[in-house]
């Protein structure tokens, strides 16, 4: 029979528990790993074993189907959980979920005769995360959230594409792969920050506000994003795609600011995801720019995953973790405001800097990844023991 102790172990090691504990853990984690690898072979000449892909396509796609899908099944296996009430994986099924994801990032780490095992991982969890929200949100006939996972099975779908494109099966696959793939994670992210980010204001500020979403927003919002995303992926008509990313930073642009109230800037879990969706918006300006005025389509991508990816991925992260574990999402740790701050300054550093001064690129290069490195390993040391630890309030999940 066991022990008093080892069954106070078992009830405390609440890992797997929810879908978020592993994922944003892992995630925290792979975003320092990834970036410090990266760095590594950007300044000090690191192979990592490729010639089919450059060491920046290794970065990009490690980016988005590493780090940004692991965010993705956290909150999704999280999401789908409290929007229907049917429990999500856990336990054994969410620790193999989570060991697919993390072998899959290992394997494409050993290089290009590891490929086709680690596609092969990396769709093996694909459609394991899938299936893991798609059968209660089918159980309980919630057909609005489709949206939500119509844009994961697309994403997927382009994950697919980038490999073909490495065994050079597809022409053209490892270009959809990366810009498919981050502009789907952008449309996800505008489309669960209309939903929740007003949500999260109102009840985060210490006075009463109503802020409104109008329908012709969303409608505009859609249609220019829909056009623009077949335009910039698939047609490649550079002029056309500027329009439509000029019309998409006036339309959100103007979202943005009815969103805004003063009470914002009292609570780095409300600022950050507010800036996050600026940082789109100034990625769709800056797309625009490139034909009318020249900008570097690179930082352009780089104000898209950079400010708005990353300062919303860890935002969401911070305030999903704290919710979930019984605490308050109005007193949040101290290391979580540095960590969103080092965000916030690396984004400014590595997209803003180098549009005034060109002459220092590498120097705001290194000194984004730098901040970015130290962000995510003050989020994952502060978060640890409330990922890996019970519910402060003694609940069950």
């Amino acid at each position: 029979m066991p022990s008093q102790s080892m069954r106070q172990d078992k009830l405390e090691f609440a890992l797997f528990d929810l879908g978020f504990r592993p994922f944003f853990l892992g995630a925290a984690v792979f975003a320092l790993a990834s970036i410090s690898i990266w760095f590594a072979g950007y300044f000090g000449g690191l192979s990592l074993g490729w010639n089919s892909i450059s060491g920046f396509q290794w970065h990009a796609h490690e980016m988005i189907y590493g780090y940004c899908m692991a965010v993705i099944a956290g909150f999704l296996l999280t999401a789908v959980n409290n929007w229907t009430g049917i429990r999500t994986a856990n336990g054994l099924a969410l620790s193999i979920i989570f060991g697919l994801w993390a072998l899959a990032r290992f394997v494409f780490l050993l290089g290009e005769q590891y490929v086709v095992a680690a596609a092969g991982l990396d769709m093996i969890f694909s459609f394991s995360l899938i299936v893991g929200v798609t059968y209660p949100i089918v159980k309980s006939r919630q057909w609005k959230q489709m949206a939500v996972l119509s844009k994961l099975m697309v994403i997927v779908a382009f994950n697919a594409c980038f490999y073909l494109g490495v065994v050079n099966l597809l022409d053209e696959g490892i270009r959809f792969g990366i810009f498919g793939g981050i502009y789907m994670v952008i449309g996800l992210i505008m489309t669960l920050g209309r939903r929740v980010i007003p949500f999260f204001i109102e009840r985060g500020v210490s006075y009463k506000v109503t802020l409104a979403n109008s329908r012709w927003l969303d409608i505009s919002s859609l249609v220019f994003y829909l056009g623009f995303f077949v335009v910039e992926v698939f047609l490649q008509i550079q002029w056309l795609a500027s329009v439509l990313a000029i019309c998409l930073f006036c339309v959100n642009g103007f979202r943005l600011i009815r969103w805004h109230t003063p009470g914002i800037w009292n609570n780095c879990m409300l600022w950050s995801l507010y800036l996050s969706m600026w940082f789109i918006c100034l990625g769709f300006l800056l797309v625009g720019l490139i034909h009318f005025a020249g900008v570097s389509k690179n930082i352009a991508i780089h104000a898209f995953a950079f400010g708005g990816i990353g300062l919303v991925t860890m935002g969401m992260m911070a305030r999903v973790s704290l919710g979930h574990t019984g605490r308050s999402v109005l007193d949040p740790p101290k290391g979580v405001k540095y960590s969103l701050s080092m965000i916030l300054l690396g984004a400014i550093v590595r997209v803003l800097l180098p549009l005034i001064d060109t002459g220092h690129y590498a120097l705001w290069i290194a000194v984004s990844q730098f901040l970015w490195v130290a962000a995510f390993a003050i989020f994952a040391l502060t978060y640890l023991p409330i990922l890996i630890g019970p519910r402060a309030d003694g609940k069950q999940i």
